[in-house]
């Protein structure tokens, strides 16, 4: 094993909590194993073990975060976006695909949305000519990376590029998947922070289920300002 992955997972192990494994792994749907290191206590640990890599470069710490998810327990996925996110600004646009290979393995919300919006989002920000494969993700037949196109502009704000977001939700919108519909409401509902009239307009035009619906809007309604 490597030694930055050993260390971290020594002190991953040292912090664990006697009788927090199985909890958290009840409430992944018993999909991943656990060491039992509530989110506080793990980041205490990884926040200086990241640190700690400064001086490496943005190539192998994506190294280190593919070794991070060939690891059983999900405390060292957490460990590896967390890692990923600290050097997204450095990444090459070449990680696209590892990035997209990593989403694609072991797929839940948890890993998944922060890869999408810190990690992806910021590389396809930095290097325009990326969102042609966005684009292509947008319709992917593995929903997970469909997921990830609908949010990678999440933390975009006023430079969301707005018609691209509604292609993809209008794209979607038909999609039965849970985690499709909550997406869209979501990157909608965040956008509105931005532009609540469009947001408005676009889930007045287009049939979205009732729960994207319902997410896109859940701000706007709440705000008198913009209904005068």
């Amino acid at each position: 094993m490597n030694a930055d992955i050993a260390a971290l997972r020594a002190g991953l192990s040292a912090a664990a909590v006697p009788g927090k494994a199985a909890p958290m792994r009840a409430y992944m749907r018993e999909q991943f194993d656990y060491l039992g290191v509530p989110t506080p206590v793990r980041r205490k640990v990884s926040t200086p073990w990241i640190r700690a890599l400064k001086t490496q470069s943005a190539e192998h710490c994506l190294d280190l975060a593919e070794q991070l998810w060939r690891q059983p327990e999900r405390e060292f996925q957490y460990a590896a976006v967390d890692l990923l996110t600290a050097r997204a600004e450095e990444l090459p646009a070449a990680s696209l695909p590892r990035l997209l290979t990593l989403a694609a393995a072991k797929p839940w919300w948890d890993c998944v949305d922060g890869l999408a919006a810190w990690v992806v989002g910021a590389l396809v920000r930095r290097h325009p000519d990326l969102q042609h494969d966005m684009d292509a993700l947008s319709g992917d037949a593995d929903f997970w990376l469909r997921r990830v196109a609908i949010l990678h502009q999440l933390r975009w704000k006023a430079d969301t590029d707005a018609e691209r977001l509604f292609r993809y939700c209008a794209a979607n919108a038909g999609d039965a998947e849970f985690f499709i519909r909550k997406a869209i409401g979501w990157a909608l509902r965040e956008y509105a922070y931005t532009d609540a009239r469009a947001v408005r307009a676009f889930v007045a035009a287009t049939p979205l289920s009732g729960l994207s619906r319902r997410e896109a809007l859940k701000h706007i309604a709440r705000s008198t300002e913009d209904f005068r």
